[in-house]
């Protein structure tokens, strides 16, 4: 169980770098974006050819992320300047990157076994070494999105998500922040399926398939437990709703009553439980304090009858 649990954080970690890209277009643009599917599988299958055919896992790795840049600006370009809209643009361009993805592999598969990755100098550590080391590089990047999104353009793309007109009021382009917005997001998701990818030690052309439910799980999640006041506590939460979600899913399947053909289910599940549950924390709130304020009023009403009595 142990050695499941540390899996599952190690996968969680490896996830929350796609939950800080779901987090980017979900929550600060509020941009429904479907691309995410398709731009896991491109990174995912950049670096597997790359590292294939020779190249430097790092450079496959970056590489990759620019690949997701690039179909993040593509949806972008499409909502914006084509006018379609973003939920369309996404459904889109996620149609369009199954059949590039599949021309990048060649094949439905492609496996990087007895290839060199970013984790083959690791390969001879314990995962006590290994967590450490993958969740540094986490933070790292957790902190510069961070501090993109206190400079001038990262407060005009929180504030394009927040309110378009007033920041378009204020001489702004907001175009041009959605396509940035949409372009970084899809180029975290990138930099998330080559990592897995090469985790896995192989790349599949539906290896994409269902990853923005699991991003919208772990930013959701990580919202419900942990708060997200501040863009810091936000994407810290998001992090660790991807490494929450992943142990969930891990004991989940240990039980006798799952298999592994009900990951989607169990998915669907965790993220209606994780969406229903704040609302239903705030009805019961809102009861509690409404039954509050009917026994104070019935107890000021008492007491103003005892003193008309006197």
């Amino acid at each position: 169980m142990v050695d499941s649990i540390l899996g599952a954080v190690e996968l969680g970690l490896l996830y929350a770098i796609m939950a800080l890209g779901v987090y980017i277009t979900f929550r600060i643009l509020d941009f429904p974006d479907l691309t995410v599917d398709g731009s896991f599988a491109t990174g995912g299958a950049i670096a597997a050819v790359m590292i294939t055919h020779g190249y430097s896992p790092w450079l496959a790795t970056l590489t990759a992320i620019v690949g997701g840049l690039i179909a993040g600006a593509i949806t972008g370009l499409l909502h914006t300047k084509g006018k379609i809209n973003g939920l369309l643009s996404g459904i889109l361009m996620m149609i369009a990157l199954y059949s590039i993805n599949l021309r990048i592999l060649g094949k439905p598969s492609v496996s990087m076994r007895g290839s060199d990755t970013v984790f083959s100098p690791l390969s001879d550590q314990g995962i006590w070494v290994i967590l450490p080391l993958i969740a540094l590089g986490v933070v790292i990047i957790k902190l510069l999105l961070d501090t993109f999104l206190r400079t001038d353009l990262g407060l005009a793309l929180r504030a394009t998500g927040d309110n378009s007109r007033m920041i378009r009021s204020f001489g702004a382009n907001t175009d041009s922040t959605t396509i940035i917005g949409v372009s970084l997001s899809n180029g975290l998701v990138a930099c998330s399926g080559a990592l897995i990818a090469q985790q896995s030690s192989f790349a599949d052309i539906t290896m994409g398939v269902g990853m923005i439910v699991v991003g919208l799980a772990s930013v959701i999640i990580g919202e419900a437990i942990f708060g997200a006041r501040t863009v810091f506590m936000a994407t810290l939460a998001a992090i660790l709703g991807s490494i929450v979600y992943r142990i969930v899913v891990a004991i989940a399947l240990r039980l006798e009553w799952f298999e592994a053909s009900d990951l989607k289910l169990l998915t669907a599940v965790i993220v209606i439980i994780a969406l229903v549950f704040p609302t239903l924390q705030r009805t019961l709130k809102q009861r509690s304090l409404a039954k509050r304020r009917s026994a104070e009023l019935a107890a000021a009403s008492t007491n103003k009858g005892k003193e008309v009595n006197r």
